[in-house]
């Protein structure tokens, strides 16, 4: 299955019905970058009028997952993904759109090779980072991610 933004979101629509109705949209996928976009709303804040951090994780959290759905795509492989760490951080209060993007298509595809040639699960660290309208850095999170073909 080819992965783009409107069948991840049509993916949403019907296994992911929290991640949808909070706006929150894939943007773009290549094999090496993920953009995702959500909007601060009444449905996703918190009492100090900023989106609350777990709306902000789950945008972040797709940024890296549809990158490794994107890998494993390409790849043909049969592959489980399950994050296993999440660490993050704020910098500033989440209000407007903020985009989240995640650059590691790379380490995924790596990760993929090596795990078919070990027969062994791999680990791959991943980094979103949001960013408002203006460009400022709201808040950055990091995923790891196990990653194994399965024989």
């Amino acid at each position: 299955m080819k992965i783009t933004p409107r069948r991840i979101t049509l993916y949403m629509l019907f296994k992911l019905p929290l991640g949808y109705l909070s706006g929150m949209r894939v943007i773009s996928i290549t094999d090496t970058i993920a953009e995702v976009k959500i909007k601060h709303k009444w449905m996703n804040q918190n009492p100090f009028k900023s989106m609350f951090w777990a709306a902000q994780g789950m945008a972040a959290e797709m940024a890296t997952a549809v990158l490794v759905m994107k890998a494993i795509s390409v790849s043909k492989e049969k592959v489980s993904m399950l994050v296993t760490h999440q660490e993050a951080d704020f910098f500033k209060k989440a209000t407007g759109n903020i985009l989240f993007s995640c650059a590691g298509g790379t380490e995924i595809i790596n990760a993929i090779k090596k795990s078919k040639q070990t027969k062994e699960g791999q680990v791959v660290v991943l980094t979103s980072e949001g960013k408002n309208e203006e460009g400022v850095v709201v808040s950055k999170f990091t995923f790891e991610w196990s990653i194994k073909v399965k024989l």
